[in-house]
């Protein structure tokens, strides 16, 4: 139950060691740079960057897995354990499973249908190559999702929870037409059943407060933190603030990213936007966050394989060190969302770690570790 790894390029929170070695003792890192020990299982990795396994705070991926085409479904065990190995490949070590909760969206949000993947997820566990957690997505306007969400956090099957208010006019959809365009884009709709759902938004968008707060009260009895999403005023961040909110997801723009990081908040950008350069939904670019000061961590929000591309880039792309890049998916999320065995390569944290080769000037996963156990290996011709 010992590895010794060299000649690595390890990636610590503050610099790279040439050159370096590690120790790893049942799961758990015990050395940095140690003397050769003995009776242990040598891995070199010729000058391969050694470092900490990402944590993933929000991705929607398993949708696609589980509902590749529209109203086309496959088995939840089946899609479920796709996304798993995607994840062990991409590097992303605790990813973190957004599943929406509003119901008139049909599809995986479906209500009763995200209940069953979040149950699924925690069966499939024990099988399981990466840590798997459930990221709960509560679409305020819906009063149906509510009971439904209170009982999953009584099983405790709920490891994050964000706020999405997706009414028009604010946030992600800053005018009608652009939600309108949403859902005949997205779920086919007709303009008369565009129309239905557009009213009983607007209807159901009465009470949603006092649903918030039934909510942020149970979520906090049961240790789970709670994110915002799409804060667009710096008013909408002090009422989050106030009702104890932690994590501002996706501010969408530069005024509201600050004040997010003023009042304590940490901030979560799509690393998507790093790679494309700009918001699918018109908000402020990633970029601009980082060079800012105003992004404390990145997700993969759509895509787990664009989450090690954007936090190797981003030293070229934002002046950054590589480690202060590296953390935005490591160490960063990990105190975001209180996991303290994790996201740093440290004496006494968890041996979750990924070894990384440069391909085409790509960075590419080889390796996978978590909790010291190798879940995946590659071996690149060149």
């Amino acid at each position: 139950m010992k590895t010794y790894f060299t000649n690595a390029q390890i990636i610590l929170k503050d610099k790279v060691l040439e050159s370096a070695s590690l120790l790893v003792e049942n799961g758990v890192i015990t050395a940095i740079n140690p003397d050769p020990p003995s009776n242990v299982t040598e891995i070199n990795l010729h000058g391969q960057y050694l470092m900490p396994g990402m944590i993933d705070a929000h991705c929607d991926a398993i949708e696609k897995e589980i509902e590749p085409r529209a109203n086309t479904f496959f088995p939840l065990d089946f899609a479920i354990a796709q996304i798993d190995r995607k994840n062990a490949i991409a590097g992303i070590t605790t990813p973190f499973h957004s599943i929406s909760f509003a119901h008139e969206e049909l599809g995986v949000r479906n209500n009763e249908m995200a209940a069953e993947i979040v149950r699924v997820i925690h069966q499939y566990q024990p099988f399981a190559l990466v840590d798997n957690r459930v990221h709960c997505r509560y679409e305020i306007t819906d009063p149906t999702s509510l009971p439904i969400l209170l009982d999953l956090l009584e099983e405790d099957s709920v490891h994050l929870f964000s706020l999405m208010d997706h009414t028009p006019g604010q946030g992600q959809f800053k005018n009608l037409q652009a939600y309108r365009d949403y859902l005949r884009n997205t779920y086919k709709k007709s303009e008369t059943e565009t129309d239905i759902m557009v009213t009983k938004k607007l209807d159901n968008a009465q009470g949603a407060q006092e649903r918030i707060k039934i909510l942020v009260t149970k979520a906090h009895f049961h240790n789970v933190a709670i994110a915002s999403h799409d804060d667009d005023t710096e008013e909408r961040i002090e009422t989050m603030t106030n009702l104890g909110i932690t994590i501002s997801e996706f501010p969408v723009n530069l005024h509201t990213a600050k004040k997010a990081i003023e009042m304590g908040l940490h901030t979560i950008f799509g690393a998507p936007n790093i790679l494309r350069g700009k918001s699918q939904s018109g908000s402020m670019k990633a970029i601009e966050a980082i060079t800012n000061n105003v992004a404390s961590c990145l997700c993969s929000d759509y895509s787990p394989a664009t989450l090690l591309t954007a936090a190797f880039r981003l030293p070229n792309l934002a002046h950054l060190t590589l480690p202060e890049a590296i953390a935005l998916v490591t160490a960063n999320p990990a105190k975001a969302l209180n996991l303290c065995d994790r996201g740093e390569i440290t004496v006494g944290k968890r041996a979750d770690l990924i070894m990384v080769k440069m391909v085409n000037n790509l960075p590419q996963v080889t390796q996978t570790w978590v909790n010291g156990v190798k879940i995946y290996g590659c071996c690149y011709k060149n």
